[in-house]
């Protein structure tokens, strides 16, 4: 019987990593098998137990050894186990000799991973985005995901926006692929005229960046918090889970000393993730191209922070924006023994975005960057130019102001750019 794509199937994991002897990979085992429960448990997995294999050399057949394949069949059926998840991704015949072995379903991580996306993408952008992401990743392995991927299914690696049966033929599939890349170039028309009309503002625009779950929606969340555009309605899903945030959000900011600028948050990185994804959302990711200040949001928390940090840069300079001007965020010093221990340097902060630690101190550094350079001046506005005092009410900060004998005095902030045309107003 064929499952509806409705059905709920509650999926109960056994994680399956190996440990490469010959290389030192970017992440060590431990902590990518720790990420690989993360990702299982965002998607809705139940993860019942995790095994780690030490080989030289990957199996070609079965990616791991015989002796192993056999341990994970006896682990599935004494903790009846219906999944089985690798770490790494896994070919098409590696797949399906896996699974006439253990008779069991098995995926790989970039599976998980783009399902993950499949559950959480809601603009008709990001859904085309996923599915031309999984149609590149089912495309090579026609020959041996074939019957698998010809059944209609509801678990997890058959689940995708809209997704009918999945004909095994190559043809039907790279048509389907030149359909959805057609219409992401029609949304992208329509972005970049929405683009074209924020760069005519000539805001500067600041993005952040980082590792997902680093915590880059509570900190965009906090800063609209305090600015004076502030309302409920504009704050951003932020959610302590791998993948909370797929969509780009993109808000204008708005603070004292005319300090104005477009804020956006990005989709976290993570390691090994799918290249075909990274192309899929490069589109999204344009976005960052654009920006005058990229906040790279790092989870100082995180034990293995540093190698996030690399991953993060790594997605970065493939975007070919890695030259840009970065400020490195570290967020969550709240949870740290001793906030001292993150690196200190003038491109550098320590921050907490859930208690406001030296968020005051983040939004210099972003004035600093991006802020209108500003002149503090005393004037006297004689009473017949009334409309140079209200001119002065527009352009800058009005500290202080009453009425005299010889005019209005103004104590105010203006923009250096603004300043001499009001010199002749200036007080001895």
């Amino acid at each position: 019987m064929e499952l509806e794509t409705n059905e709920i199937i509650h999926n109960r994991a056994i994680l399956v990593g190996m440990n490469h002897t010959r290389k030192k990979d970017e992440i060590d085992i431990e902590s990518s098998m720790e990420e690989l429960a993360e990702l299982a448990q965002a998607a809705g997995v139940e993860v019942l137990a995790t095994t780690v294999q030490n080989r030289e050399a990957v199996n070609a057949a079965l990616y791991i050894g015989k002796g192993k394949v056999e341990e994970i069949k006896q682990l599935c059926d004494s903790l009846e186990a219906n999944l089985i998840i690798f770490n790494d991704e896994l070919s098409g015949s590696q797949i399906r000799n896996l699974e006439e072995a253990i008779q069991m379903d098995v995926i790989d991580r970039t599976t998980l991973i783009l399902d993950i996306f499949a559950q959480r993408a809601t603009t008709k952008e990001a859904k085309l985005q996923v599915e031309l992401a999984q149609l590149k990743y089912r495309l090579p392995r026609l020959t041996g995901l074939g019957k698998k991927l010809s059944r209609l299914g509801a678990g997890i690696g058959t689940r995708g926006p809209g997704e009918t049966k999945l004909e095994t033929d190559r043809r039907h599939i790279e048509r389907k692929i030149d359909f959805i890349k057609e219409e992401l170039r029609e949304v992208k028309k329509v972005r970049e005229v929405q683009r074209s009309q924020r760069l005519k503002s000539e805001l500067p625009i600041v993005a952040l960046v980082g590792y997902t779950n680093a915590g880059k929606s509570t900190l965009m969340n906090v800063l609209l918090r305090n600015s004076e555009e502030y309302e409920a309605a504009r704050e951003v899903y932020a959610e302590n889970m791998l993948f909370a945030t797929l969509e780009v959000s993109l808000r204008k900011m708005a603070y004292p000393d005319n300090l104005n600028f477009l804020l956006t948050d990005t989709v976290g990185f993570v390691s090994k993730l799918p290249h075909n994804l990274v192309d899929a959302f490069k589109a999204t990711l344009e976005e960052v191209t654009y920006a005058d200040l990229l906040l790279h949001v790092i989870d100082a928390s995180n034990e293995n922070y540093h190698l996030q940090k690399e991953t993060t840069l790594s997605v970065l300079k493939e975007l070919k924006v890695d030259t840009k001007r970065i400020i490195d965020v570290y967020n969550k010093i709240d949870a740290l023994e001793d906030a001292n221990a993150i690196p200190k340097d003038d491109n550098i902060i320590g921050i907490s975005a859930l208690n406001g630690t030296n968020l005051n101190e983040l939004m210099e550094i972003i004035r600093r960057e991006v802020g209108i350079s500003m002149v503090e001046a005393e004037l006297i506005i004689p009473y017949n130019k009334g409309s140079v005092a209200s001119q002065l009410h527009e352009i800058a900060t009005v500290i202080t102001s009453e009425y005299q004998e010889e005019g209005i005095y103004f104590k105010i902030k203006i923009p250096a750019i603004e300043y001499p045309k009001y010199i002749d107003y200036e007080i001895e």
